[in-house]
């Protein structure tokens, strides 16, 4: 299993904090927003890692994180010129992700909950994992028959089928590097990641996991400052303990 962090992008929702540096490098308590995402692999046993940045920060990437060595893994990094839409991590990584199985997680995503078994029991096909929200029509959302059985995943809609979105941690096996190439971008100009996941919920072999703990989506700042708070209390609480 390959990992990936995707951490490219410009962060405008965050201007203009990001007109200095990276969103994924901002900090999030007391360690940089990369970190997080970064300890979800790490905790899911994933030792190599690719790192796709974009072009203005990629020294700043390199310099925090460095080969890896510190983190007990191996780092690889990759350019993304320009964010035409999560998928398109696919198509940068594809020499990365060889004849692999991979694990994408966003950069901007916090989790609270560890994956080792979602990861490690993963065998074949794709896995989402989605959370019910109070405002998913900023997400791909979930729609469900009435056996609870998913039927279809929409991108950002006005008019949202149910609140559970999926969330910024994906699955796949090695025919998301076919799937991704017969994607056509879509109406914002981007390889969207619903489409991907639409294509393995066609053929039956998408599995789709509940995520019980927080989850935080830190792209715009009411959101990364309930993840500060949140991570803040949590950090404090361990220290009373001790």
């Amino acid at each position: 299993m390959k990992g990936i962090i995707l951490a490219g992008g410009s962060g405008t929702r965050l201007r203009p904090l990001t007109k200095v540096t990276s969103k994924q490098l901002l900090p999030v308590y007391d360690q940089p927003m990369i970190y997080y995402p970064l300890k979800t692999l790490l905790d899911g046993g994933i030792r190599d890692i690719l790192i796709i940045v974009a072009p203005d920060h990629a020294g700043d990437f390199l310099k925090l994180l460095g080969s890896g060595k510190e983190f007990g893994c191996k780092f690889t990094y990759e350019i993304q010129d320009k964010p035409e839409g999560i998928a398109q991590a696919f198509i940068v990584g594809q020499n990365f992700i060889g004849k692999d199985s991979v694990t994408l997680i966003l950069g901007d995503n916090i989790y609270e909950d560890t994956f080792k078994d979602a990861i490690t029991s993963f065998k074949n096909g794709g896995r989402i994992f989605i959370k019910d929200v109070n405002d998913p029509q900023r997400f791909g959302v979930v729609e469900f028959d009435k056996n609870n059985q998913a039927i279809s995943i929409e991108e950002k809609p006005k008019v949202p089928k149910s609140k559970y979105a999926v969330t910024g941690m994906y699955i796949y096996d090695n025919t998301v590097l076919e799937k991704v190439k017969s994607l056509k971008p879509s109406g914002r100009g981007e390889l969207e990641i619903t489409d991907l996941n639409n294509l393995y919920l066609e053929e039956k072999n998408l599995d789709v996991a509940f995520v019980d703990g927080q989850w935080f989506d830190t792209g715009t700042f009411e959101s990364l400052h309930e993840a500060i708070v949140f991570i803040r209390n949590r950090e404090l609480a361990k220290k009373k303990k001790e």
